[in-house]
């Protein structure tokens, strides 16, 4: 579709409803922070050349075609439109800051800095004062452009070169032209197309998708979670910590109780959680329920396929181990089902999403969010610097005010505390989470 001679793609429902969500004090971004070593356009002093890594990364940009877009209304519609990109706007270097610590309070002021929505809704920011020799470099991606999967796709096509890059490219987004169908992660070229279901079993799938529906909207209401500092409207301030953990040892402490590193984040995260509420003298409620996103396997041209788990998360269990078997019991039962219901039904649809940001402004039924993003299988490096470390920092949106995110890369497993800053202490809960983790690495 063209208007005006430029060349424009409807978005996808998923896509279109993280437009809708977006607002100025809740920026629904992926932010990943990374330290960079000496190396490509980073001087052995950690001083960067902005001009040679915008030329290094001037055809991996132009390699994506969401990189060189930004949403426009077409109608009533949301649409793709394909603009020239000014890499001096994408690629900007900040002011210096105080070490790690500077470092956390700068996400944690990009985590409420809205994205300008008439340009590609992307950008690359190099921060001086990280580490001694070291620089900083926070990637932003909006996302209507990509879920934590495909985010981290795109990080990879940035962060690779040669072949690895353009294997990366055709992953993070897929061939198909706007107008085809999805294609399935089992098909293969050749292969006949699957018979249509009979309409009756048709029939039951519509019934079971209305009653699914039906039933996760109801749900918004319940009061499940009793009053707690967790939830309630979100403040301007954001406080972020950074948490490392050896993905190995974690890895085999999970493994000891039947878990999955998954399962050990969510444990750890939960007893993060409470040691913030009895660090401002609240009462721990018996359960926390967490929402965590499962990757769906059909993502088509769309850079959003997230279905979402709801775990409750059990609060003062002392021993690691069956803290852990009972986490891992919640999400063995609750993961399939996730998957087969897929997306949030209310944010299928733009006039969905304005309802569904007007009730998670109120509702009760999850306290956090904990997301957990495969990593690359390598180690990247920008434009010829390596990347030492990378931590994910995902949005918090509605009425909770807690998020944990991590991502596995070099053998570690790096984690992101968001949380609003009025409401809890993101240095106790990081604290936290890193004892916990160590506790269940110790496991092994």
């Amino acid at each position: 579709m063209t208007r005006g001679g430029a060349e424009r793609e409807r978005l996808s429902p998923a896509d279109a409803s993280n437009v809708v969500i977006d607002r100025p004090d809740q920026v629904n971004a992926f932010l990943m922070a990374g330290v960079l070593a000496p190396g490509g356009p980073v001087g052995a002093d950690g001083e960067v050349d902005l001009d040679a890594l915008r030329a290094a990364l001037a055809d991996r940009v132009a390699s994506v075609q969401r990189m060189s877009q930004r949403v426009v209304h077409d109608g009533r519609a949301l649409a793709w439109e394909t603009v020239p990109v000014d890499l001096a706007q994408h690629v900007r270097q900040v002011d210096a800051v105080d070490g790690r610590s500077g470092f956390e309070a700068l996400c944690a002021r990009l985590a409420v800095t809205p994205m300008p929505i008439d340009r590609p809704l992307w950008e690359l920011l190099v921060v001086p004062g990280v580490a001694a020799r070291r620089v900083g470099v926070v990637l932003r991606i909006h996302h209507a452009m990509a879920d934590g999967i495909a985010a981290v796709r795109l990080v990879e096509v940035l962060l690779q070169s040669g072949a690895d890059a353009a294997a990366a490219t055709d992953a993070a987004m897929p061939a198909e032209s706007p107008g085809s169908a999805p294609a399935s992660p089992d098909a293969s070229v050749g292969a006949p197309a699957p018979p249509a279901a009979p309409p009756r079993r048709r029939l039951r799938a519509r019934l079971r998708t209305l009653a699914s529906g039906w039933e996760r909207t109801v749900a918004v209401f319940r009061r499940e979670v009793p009053h707690t500092v967790l939830l309630g409207p979100i403040g301007p301030r954001r406080g972020v910590a950074f948490v490392d953990a050896p993905l190995d040892a974690l890895a085999a402490g999970a493994a000891t109780a039947g878990a999955t590193i998954n399962d050990a984040l969510l444990s750890a995260a939960v007893g993060a959680a409470e040691a913030a509420l009895r660090a401002r003298g609240e009462p721990v409620p018996p359960v926390l329920p967490a929402s965590v996103p499962v990757a769906l396997a059909e993502r088509g041209r769309s850079g959003n396929a997230v279905g979402v788990m709801l775990v409750p998360l059990p609060t003062g269990v002392a021993d690691p181990v069956a803290r852990l078997r009972r986490v891992a019991e919640s999400t063995r039962a609750r993961k399939a089902d996730a998957r087969a219901r897929g997306s949030y039904e209310l944010t299928r649809t733009r006039f969905g999403t304005r309802v569904f940001r007007t009730f998670v402004r109120y509702q009760r039924l999850i306290v956090m969010f904990v997301t957990n993003v495969p990593g690359p299988r390598h180690p990247l490096a920008l434009a010829g610097a390596p990347l030492e470390h990378a931590w994910p920092l995902s949005a918090i949106q509605g009425n909770v005010r807690l998020g944990i995110s991590a991502l596995s890369y070099t053998g570690v497993l790096h984690c992101a505390v968001h949380c609003d800053a009025d409401a809890v202490t993101a240095a106790v809960l990081g604290d936290a989470l890193r004892a916990e983790l160590a506790r269940i690495a110790a496991l092994a």
